[in-house]
């Protein structure tokens, strides 16, 4: 099959089991990102060399007690309520993670990852990131699968355009020692037409009060800076473990990693941005 073809079936399907599970109910939505976590931690192990029973097993808990805590029990009303100080603390961890995970992007020093940090990426870059994603969607409506769905679109609109305005515009490398293929023009065309698709999103798709698209517009920004620096930190996991995809599971995407690197360095940071605009309003 032709690679180009091969790549825009996979990418098709993929983005449809994604807005479907999303869409069909809270349930739909907790499995599909449960087994993205599964196959995530799975990917992840196999880059930095560590056996996977263990952190196969403290994902499967964690998210299991985030499910509970969000939904079985009493309604995300009833986590919002007692549950506060639990979802700080795991935010607060995996910031402190993604501060560890920028430090070594950008520390060319780091060429092999020591034990005790492999374990440390893997709980606050992958499986806590995971837990918060599914956060995302509840607010004091309950249930809101516009959110998350609104979220990568805006994932995918930054994607898009920074690969084809770096293709056509492209000068300047903006990371070339990790991503020799990323350009600075690149990056400012992603967050470009991310803000202009936050503002089509809000305004039309979650229909949002006009004086609220602020609030899009910024968490359009967080998606082009945060997502590439994501997208960055996922390519030097790989550089090290000398390994062009994260997996095979998507044919022409390579794994799940790959498709998600960008969301799940996102997540605690809008789930941080959604913590400030609660406690200023």
């Amino acid at each position: 099959m032709n690679e180009t073809l091969k790549r825009s079936i996979s990418g098709a399907v993929y983005i449809i089991l994604l807005i479907f599970s999303i869409l069909f109910s809270t349930e739909s939505f907790f499995i599909l990102f449960g087994l993205f976590l599964l196959i995530a931690t799975i990917e992840f192990c196999n880059l930095i060399q560590i056996q996977k029973i263990i952190p196969f097993a403290t994902a499967s808990i964690t998210y299991l007690l985030f499910y509970q805590i969000s939904i079985a029990t009493d309604g995300y009303l009833h986590s919002l309520r007692f549950n506060k100080t639990f979802d700080l603390i795991v935010l607060f961890s995996t910031l402190i993670v993604s501060i560890k995970c920028i430090h070594f992007l950008f520390d060319k020093k780091i060429v092999k990852i020591d034990s005790f940090s492999k374990y440390i990426y893997l709980i606050g870059y992958i499986i806590f990131p995971f837990a918060i994603m599914t956060k995302i969607p509840f607010g004091i409506d309950g249930y809101n699968p516009k959110i998350l769905i609104s979220i990568f679109i805006l994932i995918w609109t930054n994607d898009t355009f920074a690969y084809l305005v770096g293709k056509s515009m492209g000068k300047r490398k903006l990371f070339e020692r990790i991503s020799p293929k990323k350009t600075v023009e690149g990056f400012f065309g992603g967050v470009f037409f991310s803000v202009i698709a936050s503002y089509i999103v809000s305004k039309y798709y979650i229909e949002i009060a006009e004086g609220k698209v602020f609030i899009w517009i910024i968490i359009a920004i967080i998606v082009g800076v945060f997502g590439t620096i994501g997208d960055l930190i996922e390519s030097k996991f790989k550089r090290i473990a000398g390994v062009k995809d994260s997996g095979k599971i998507m044919p022409g995407h390579g794994g799940v990693l790959d498709r998600l690197d960008s969301v799940i360095f996102v997540a605690p940071i809008i789930f941080l941005f959604y913590q400030i605009l609660n406690y200023v309003s």
